[in-house]
């Protein structure tokens, strides 16, 4: 990857110009038998139109924060690189109380509301469906995103020195986040090309980590899989022959 890339957007950049067409997000739901694969073209789509939406529907500006209440999700990933796109605080189950937007599963709508900004809400739903009936005081993300533009260009430039993510109660500039993931990308032996299977949470800088942003930073990609406790030792071990995984962190 680009040794100059001091922002996760930067890495994302770094990764569609090397090969787009390599998968970089594979995402599992066992309990909905639900599997996505995302290539880094595929991803970094949506990251733009998500950053579109961010900046321009919502109004959010750098140095603003936004409460992210959502599980280990493909969808969670994009919404932390487009809040790293912007230059918006991604404060990972944050209090939705003291910040500017919320972005929230259906299951932490209740909680949300205590957002007085912007609220957007996820289904969280196989192929990014749609809420049957959108929540009231929320506005549907996979009705506001897909007539983004497929483009995306801040309004001004993203500080690496800034705040950029809160989880875990640490607070990390995009530089420090970059720096942390390249570090644990060596840690965990990742190379180009290489392949991490996690169960992870994305409530903790750990499961954040496995579960994109080293894979990122060492230019691999990542099988997320949410729910991984309801499968038996034999199907895990025919997920891992069959996804090529190089790597694991369960």
């Amino acid at each position: 990857m680009n040794a100059s890339d001091r922002t996760p957007a930067d890495l994302l950049r770094s990764a569609l110009a090397a090969d787009p067409a390599r998968p970089l997000v594979t995402f599992y739901d066992d309990a909905t038998g639900e599997r996505v694969e995302l290539s880094v073209a595929t991803f970094a789509n949506w990251v733009a139109k998500t950053a579109n939406l961010l900046q321009g529907d919502l109004g959010a500006e750098p140095g603003d924060r936004l409460a992210l209440l959502l599980p280990a999700h493909w969808q969670s990933a994009v919404w932390l690189l487009a809040c790293s796109s912007v230059g918006v605080v991604a404060d990972v189950q944050g209090d939705p109380a003291s910040a500017d937007l919320v972005v929230s599963g259906p299951d932490t709508l209740d909680r949300a509301r205590a957002c007085r900004g912007e609220r957007i809400a996820l289904a969280l739903r196989p192929l990014g469906g749609r809420f049957p009936q959108p929540p009231e005081g929320f506005a549907d993300y996979a009705v506001e995103v897909p007539g983004q533009g497929d483009r995306f260009a801040p309004y001004a430039p993203v500080d690496p020195a800034a705040p950029a993510l809160i989880v875990g109660g640490a607070e990390l500039t995009a530089d420090q986040v970059v720096a942390r993931a390249r570090q644990d990308a060596a840690d965990l032996g990742l190379a180009p090309g290489s392949r991490l299977l996690t169960g992870g949470g994305y409530d903790s800088w750990e499961g954040l980590s496995t579960g994109l942003l080293a894979p990122l930073a060492a230019g691999g990609s990542v099988v997320l899989c949410r729910h991984l406790d309801q499968l038996d030792e034999a199907a895990l071990a025919r997920r891992v022959e069959s996804e090529r995984i190089s790597n694991t962190a369960v």
